[in-house]
């Protein structure tokens, strides 16, 4: 009887540690869709090469810390001089080099800061979307915001793209602080309830915002290309949606295209417990092979086409100690890691992609075709046709 106590009293300890931890970490929040997904089966992968889209998402803030505008400048001229440099050693299967997506604050605006980034993305390495921190704001106020700076960021410094079909100027969106849709605690950092209802209304075509743990903005849905309805009577109303699938029709008010979420088990705090991963690029938490391969093996996809994979990670590259990773030898090793075992041109083709360029794969992938990719980024991508006309 006292053993049987014992062990069930051992028992309830443990199983409160665990609860802690995953309280603590936020991990409640989405442990239970991790769990499910390592029990399902994988997708099977057709005849012919395994395409992966690579993509890095920039939380892009030159006056992160509260800086001097002499920093601010600093930084993006750093930028400037060595991106150019360690990109232009590499290559996927169509002799691209690695893009970088510049999410630029519409609150940090400054206008020499654009027309550097917007000179740096023509020379063939990149592009630029919106990024935002807000708070307490209202639907209005926000809605004039994008508009505005989605204006600006086209007619003054030629970046974004306009819908051939509306002619409406188009941009990809991540929010400051991870608090979209008023999914911030206590309702902090946006205040809008909207808030995915004046994304598409104001021309967003896909939100990278996710995923954001260990915050507690997290969402439920993980490692999922998915379209979110709005409830502009509640917060986070993009916690659960539908996933895009090929051959069937978009739905929903917005597409959210999500980073890779899971447990890296070969990378244990003390020996014992798995860490985050969560696609980041830090100096905390540089890039490695490892990591590489979990990203990949977390087979981000559109439902129904499981030869195109889907890597988008995230950064706040405008920080010196991740400047340090993503413009020195961390990222160097990266991209020949993906290059040497990612880009054999049969078993797998490598692509570097923009944000808009990765969007565009998703919808390639939607719509059904089953062709080489290259031939949608070479129509939709702006920066590879830079690329291609400089090579």
């Amino acid at each position: 009887m006292y053993l049987v106590s014992g062990l069930l009293g051992g028992f309830l300890i443990i199983l409160g540690f665990v609860w802690l931890v995953l309280r603590q970490k936020q991990m409640h929040l989405w442990i239970a869709s991790y769990v499910i997904q390592q029990f399902r089966s994988r997708p099977k992968v057709t005849a012919g090469p395994i395409h992966i889209f690579f993509c890095v998402t920039d939380h892009y803030e030159p006056a992160v810390g509260g800086v001097s505008y002499e920093q601010e400048c600093a930084r993006i001229e750093k930028w400037m001089k060595n991106y150019p440099h360690i990109a232009s050693r590499h290559r996927d299967v169509s002799g691209r080099c690695p893009q970088h997506s510049f999410f630029f604050p519409a609150e940090e605006y400054r206008p020499a800061h654009l027309d550097h980034l917007a000179t740096l993305c023509g020379m063939g390495f990149g592009d630029v979307e919106i990024h935002l921190h807000h708070d307490n704001d209202t639907p209005e106020h926000l809605r004039d915001t994008l508009h505005e700076f989605k204006t600006i960021l086209h007619e003054r410094h030629d970046l974004l793209r306009k819908n051939p079909e509306s002619g409406e100027i188009e941009y990809g969106f991540i929010h400051g602080n991870w608090a979209l849709d008023n999914s911030g605690g206590a309702g902090r950092w946006c205040g809008v309830n909207n808030e995915i209802s004046i994304l598409r209304e104001t021309g967003c075509y896909a939100d990278f915002t996710f995923p954001s743990a260990p915050d507690e903005s997290q969402v439920a849905t993980i490692n999922s290309v998915y379209y979110a309805t709005d409830d502009p009577l509640r917060p986070k109303s993009h916690n659960t949606g539908v996933a895009v699938e090929a051959g069937r029709k978009s739905s929903g008010d917005l597409m959210l295209i999500q980073g890779p979420l899971g447990l890296n088990w070969k990378s244990r705090k003390l020996g014992l417990l798995p860490r985050i991963e969560n696609g980041e690029l830090s100096g905390d938490n540089p890039p490695s092979k490892e990591r590489v391969d979990l990203w990949i093996k977390t087979h981000i996809h559109v439902q129904g086409q499981p030869n195109w994979i889907f890597v988008k990670l995230h950064t706040h590259g405008a920080d010196e100690q991740n400047m340090a990773v993503l413009l020195g030898e961390p990222m160097d090793r990266m991209w020949t890691y993906l290059e040497d075992e990612y880009n054999d041109g049969q078993r797998y083709c490598l692509h570097y992609v923009t944000a808009y360029e990765l969007f565009q794969a998703v919808k390639a992938a939607e719509s059904g075709v089953a062709l080489d990719p290259s031939f949608y980024l070479a129509k939709f991508g702006r920066s590879f046709q830079a690329t291609t006309k400089n090579k």
